[in-house]
């Protein structure tokens, strides 16, 4: 990493935090066990990549996956609340997962093509830009750089378990307001409601939301951007009103008997667009 990258970084996250979030990638990185919420990481044992799509191309899955990755869908959910502000009656977010951009082609080109016909008032991206946990990343972000030209403004976001911390300065240089363990305030015809990110809680456990909810007032509704929901007892807990994650990857490869395998699991079957209406 240049001198230039860590500079940027000290001076947005702070000597510490900057310093922190780097030891634990350098610590984390390609490790196959012991890192994490999850004690065995497939996707960091070299060979496990061939094995998984032999395997599939053997059970005629492999172009199946393929094609599934590619039909990515716009799903509607409305949120409900008395905690909403009336002046937020019917905002909407368009809120984007797990792209992982230098993976599929085929899905990135039919997510280029769906953006524009979508309409909404903010866009959330709640982390996995890139494709592997570890090594290069500027094909990702090249593939990022393309999608924010098709995004409207304001674009939150915050990083996932696939991201390096080395990607911010950029990320945030194409227009995306990152929130590392940070709040944000958004105001609407005077009323407001708040919308906060955190860390990484699955591979690096970076997330703090303590710091992410302290400024908010008692009451007043809020948002929570996490790239995992496993962490959703706490965020309720820190009384959020809804949280927004992805990780999950709408569902995973299942076993006969219907038992989730999570040797399989990040061929996933959904890649999903979902746009949320706040209505009170």
């Amino acid at each position: 990493m240049s001198q230039d990258v860590f500079e940027l970084l000290e001076k947005r996250l702070g000597r510490l935090h900057a310093k922190l979030r780097l030891g634990l990638e350098t610590d984390h990185e390609a490790q196959v066990f012991g890192q994490g919420i999850n004690y065995f990481h497939i996707e960091n044992l070299k060979p496990s990549h061939f094995v998984i799509r032999t395997c599939l191309k053997l059970a005629g899955l492999y172009g199946r996956g393929l094609r599934n990755a590619a039909q990515i869908e716009v799903r509607h959910n409305y949120v409900r609340s008395a905690q909403i502000p009336k002046a937020f009656d019917g905002y909407t977010i368009l809120h984007l997962t797990d792209l992982h951009v230098d993976m599929s082609q085929d899905a990135m080109e039919r997510l280029m093509a769906i953006l524009p016909t979508v309409n909404y008032d903010l866009c959330a991206l709640t982390g996995d830009y890139r494709g592997q946990t570890f090594g290069p990343y500027d094909a990702a972000l090249a593939g990022m750089s393309r999608i924010c030209g098709e995004l409207k403004r304001p674009i939150y976001g915050v990083l996932g378990n696939h991201d390096t911390i080395r990607m911010l300065p950029s990320l945030e240089k194409m227009g995306i307001r990152m929130l590392l363990n940070e709040c944000e305030t958004i105001e609407r015809a005077h009323q407001r409601i708040h919308l906060a990110g955190i860390d990484d809680a699955h591979f690096y456990r970076a997330d703090n939301l303590e710091k992410a909810a302290s400024g908010i007032p008692s009451g007043e509704f809020s948002i929570l951007l996490s790239h995992t929901p496993e962490i959703y007892r706490q965020a309720a807990n820190a009384e959020f009103d809804l949280m927004l994650s992805g990780h999950t990857h709408g569902g995973q490869i299942c076993l006969p008997g219907r038992t989730p395998s999570l040797l399989l699991r990040f061929f996933r079957d959904t890649w999903a667009l979902v746009l949320g209406n706040i209505v009170t």
